[in-house]
């Protein structure tokens, strides 16, 4: 159907952090990415509509997604009469990022991820929500489809450059592509891929991404023992600055329009205000 209408630029900031803990914290923060240039902050961590709030008050431009709300655990009309009013008090800068997220999250509650999204869509567009405000959550080729017949685009998480490219076959020339891609900030590899594997762990126990990364061609090799140098250095940019930038590029080349970073750290409860700070010269490189 289309990208989205919004403005939200090449570069984005993906963190949960920015949906919990101190609501002033994470204001000043917001405020602060916009200042340095950023297009969208992405709130991971299955966020909800309200979560967006306080981070849209504290800004004027910058676009705040969802990264992703569940289907599972919120309402559609509910959600379409959130959107309606964020749309109405901060015109084009809510971005609705919708998924299925994972059985072992959800529970017995999880069945036909497919049909159950097909389901809340059309309960989304019956309530008046827009299509061209929301993207999906999508990793395979049948949700891709969903995603560029029933929104603005695509919103993958845990992705490689080849899936960007695969991706964007799927999608065509018009719908948004926006991959999220994880960033060290370490020029070690032992220590970057220390850090990496932490992070990467608890994804390796998810079969939604476990089955993605066998498609792109990685073996249960890969995915053992915390994951293959080969598998973390595909999904994690680990370097300085310029080695970041060239993993943004590689997805850009690829066909994705928008690329979300979340910078990794040893310290997971903290925001990266530094690393985001060092990585700004990035938006407009």
């Amino acid at each position: 159907m289309g990208g989205s209408p919004m403005d939200i630029g090449r570069l984005g900031i993906w963190d949960s952090g920015l949906r919990m803990g101190d609501v002033g914290r994470n204001a000043e923060a917001a405020a602060e990415l916009e200042e340095l240039g950023y297009g969208a902050l992405w709130l991971g961590g299955s966020p909800g509509v309200r979560h967006a709030v306080p981070l849209l008050e504290a800004t004027s431009r910058i676009v705040v997604a969802t990264g992703i709300l569940s289907i599972w655990d919120h309402e559609p009309e509910r959600v379409a009469e959130a959107q309606a009013g964020l749309d109405k008090t901060h015109p084009g800068r809510f971005l609705l990022g919708l998924g299925a997220s994972h059985g072992a999250l959800v529970g017995d509650r999880y069945a036909r991820p497919y049909s159950a999204m097909i389901g809340y869509l059309d309960r989304l567009d019956a309530a008046g929500s827009p299509a061209g405000h929301r993207v999906l959550a999508a990793l395979g080729p049948r949700m891709l489809a969903a995603a560029r017949d029933r929104s603005a685009g695509a919103h993958p998480y845990l992705v490689t450059p080849e899936h960007t490219r695969r991706a964007r076959e799927i999608l065509g020339p018009g719908p948004l592509l926006a991959p999220e891609v994880k960033a060290v900030l370490d020029g070690d590899p032992d220590r970057a891929r220390t850090v990496a594997r932490g992070h990467l762990e608890m994804y390796l126990a998810l079969p939604n991404y476990t089955r993605n990364l066998l498609k792109l061609g990685f073996g249960e090799e890969d995915l053992a023992g915390g994951g293959s140098d080969a598998l973390v250095d595909a999904l994690f940019a680990w370097g300085d600055v310029e080695t970041v930038g060239r993993r943004i590029a590689e997805h850009l080349d690829a066909g994705a329009d928008h690329v979300t970073l979340q910078v990794v750290t040893p310290d997971q409860g903290r925001l990266p205000l530094r690393e985001w700070r060092e990585l700004a010269p990035l938006v407009t490189a």
